[in-house]
């Protein structure tokens, strides 16, 4: 080491030294130490909330799900796909639900997300033209269903509800056609001949319409909705107190006003809208 370089860890050594005052210089073992404080033991986290799993409603719970009115359905199971979110079931069973609440678009993205999971199912096919032709998007629903005629090609309902689809797009000739090839698979079936009235309603032909409506309700299977459409039929002729008896033995006292005011406004000589006629259709 040069005499510069010893000189210079000197005067370092003696800087270090002058710079921290004699107490200050305990060695670490000597009796004069002072222990450092003690630290405080880190604070345990409280343990996490238990979150109970949740699990699909049982056979037992959906079935009484199926008694619910619609919207508190719609509500039951929209918590059922969001539990099981590949359950196509529960997407169809929400489907309709929101159909019947008038919510087409929701209805037919609910049934289309089925058709995701399982590409081809028919109830899945049936659902979304069911809410395309109620939304209007009648155009929508031509295809779906006739991918679910070749899928069972002795399905009446498909048939006849493709009649709905051709009906309401204009193509009056080849809805009249699935009509017929839907008879032959079951004859004498009053949702197809009301939806053959329906057709000739929306196009002049009450008289005609009525009259096979009022064969529809008098076969077995008839429904609420079908003898609706009659007492439409009755009252869009001007016979609007024959119209409200029907219309009083199957609706409340507030909707037989609201239908009887519709009723009055219309003008007898004139035929229906297909808007109209269609809003008939619903939930089939």
């Amino acid at each position: 080491m040069s005499p510069k370089t010893f000189a210079f860890a000197t005067v370092t050594v003696l800087t270090l030294a002058a710079a921290f005052p004699a107490q200050a210089q305990i060695w670490p073992f000597g009796r004069d130490r002072q222990a450092p404080p003690a630290e405080e033991p880190a604070a345990t986290p409280p343990p996490a909330p238990v979150v109970p799993e949740r699990r699909v409603a049982s056979a037992e719970d959906r079935a009484r799900a199926a008694r619910l009115d619609p919207l508190s359905r719609a509500v039951f199971w929209a918590a059922e796909v969001s539990i099981a979110p590949e359950d196509v079931e529960a997407y169809l069973f929400l489907s309709q639900a929101q159909r019947e609440l008038r919510r087409y678009a929701e209805a037919a993205d609910s049934a289309q997300q089925a058709l995701l999971i399982a590409p081809g199912d028919r109830r899945a096919l049936m659902q979304v033209a069911r809410a395309k032709i109620a939304e209007g998007q009648a155009f929508y629903a031509i295809a779906p269903l006739e991918q679910a005629r070749a899928l069972q090609p002795q399905d009446w309902e498909a048939i006849s509800l493709l009649g709905v689809a051709l009906d309401q797009v204009g193509r009056r000739d080849e809805a009249h056609q699935a009509w017929q090839e839907a008879l032959v698979l079951s004859p004498d079936n009053p949702s197809i001949l009301t939806n053959i009235a329906l057709s000739m309603a929306a196009g002049g032909q009450t008289a005609d319409a009525e009259a096979l409506l009022r064969r529809a309700v008098a076969l077995p299977g008839s429904t609420t909705q079908m003898r609706l459409n009659l007492a439409l039929m009755i009252g869009l002729q001007g016979r609007t107190a024959e119209a409200e008896q029907i219309l009083r033995r199957e609706l409340p006292p507030e909707m037989v006003e609201q239908n009887l005011s519709w009723l009055r406004q219309t003008s007898t000589s004139a035929p229906p809208t297909s808007g109209r006629t269609w809003e008939a259709l619903r939930g089939s």
